[in-house]
Order: C-alpha cells, then sequence, then structure tokens
C-alpha cells in the first residue's frame, strides 16, 4: 500500500466537510503553544480550531508561527480526535488523535502526528488542554479553548 499526502489530505477534508450529526454540532476556538523534539526544536504559538463531527469525534486545525533553532517557520495540523467521556463538564477528559502537520520555514517538512491528550471539562464552555504524542519528533502542546453549540434544527 502506498501513501499519498494528497489521498490523506483529501480524506481529512471530507471528514471536515461531512454535515455533524444535529445533536452534535460543537465548535471549538483557542490558543495552543505546540513543542517539538525535532532537529532543530521546534517552537510555535498560534491559534486552534476544531468542529465536532459526531459525538466521540472532533476535527481539528492549528495554525503556529515560531522558531525552530534560529529560522522563523510555521506550523500547520489537521488531526482528527476521538474523544473517551465528550460531554463531562466537572471533570477532565481523555483523547486520542492522528492526523497530519506542516512545516514551512527553512527546513520544509510534512509529518504523521500521533497524539493523546486531556482536556478541562470537555462538555463544558471553555478549559484547558495538554497533548503529548509524535509529530516531528516527540510532540507537547498545551491550550485553552472556547466551545459553544448550535441549537439543533427541528423537522417541520
Amino acid at each position: 500500500m502506498t501513501w499519498r499526502w494528497g489521498n490523506v489530505a483529501a480524506g481529512l477534508l471530507a471528514a471536515a466537510a461531512a454535515r455533524p450529526l444535529p445533536a452534535q454540532v460543537s465548535r471549538e476556538i483557542g490558543v495552543q503553544a505546540i513543542f517539538a523534539a525535532q532537529e532543530p526544536t521546534l517552537l510555535t504559538g498560534g491559534l486552534h480550531a476544531a468542529l465536532r463531527t459526531a459525538r466521540r469525534g472532533r476535527l481539528a486545525a492549528t495554525a503556529g508561527a515560531g522558531r525552530a533553532g534560529d529560522d522563523f517557520v510555521v506550523r500547520g495540523e489537521l488531526i482528527g480526535h476521538f474523544l473517551l467521556n465528550p460531554s463531562a463538564t466537572r471533570r477532565p477528559g481523555v483523547y486520542a488523535g492522528g492526523g497530519v502537520a506542516v512545516v514551512a520555514g527553512s527546513g520544509e517538512q510534512g509529518y504523521v502526528v500521533l497524539l493523546v491528550g486531556i482536556e478541562g471539562s470537555p462538555g463544558g464552555r471553555s478549559g484547558w488542554a495538554l497533548e503529548a504524542g509524535l509529530g516531528g519528533g516527540i510532540r507537547v502542546s498545551a491550550g485553552w479553548r472556547w466551545r459553544w453549540r448550535r441549537a439543533a434544527p427541528t423537522k417541520p
């Protein structure tokens, strides 16, 4: 089996375009810092945006700018998350994810990203998030997310 980045990106975009289940329409926006122990070490800060595509599914995109060694870089990610307890409002929730990342700068690279995360109050209005995994070396991130839900459409 041959992997093609175009096929992976097309599949992720198709998942993003899929209409969420009406009762699960939820959106997120936030800030996120990412550290990757690649060569050279990368540190970026930027924006996070996500859409809950199903009760336990979330499609997240991040875009950040920062440094890799002495160079200015931009890192973008598109990652699907599987949430273990998506409606928890008084305790942290755990999730796993996978997707792709692209680093633009002096050493342009593409990476496969695999991660596990924990977030405060995944069913609440806002909360912190911590992630650890692989994606251009060891990848660690921290951020804050704000969430809101759109009222489910009613049938006539």
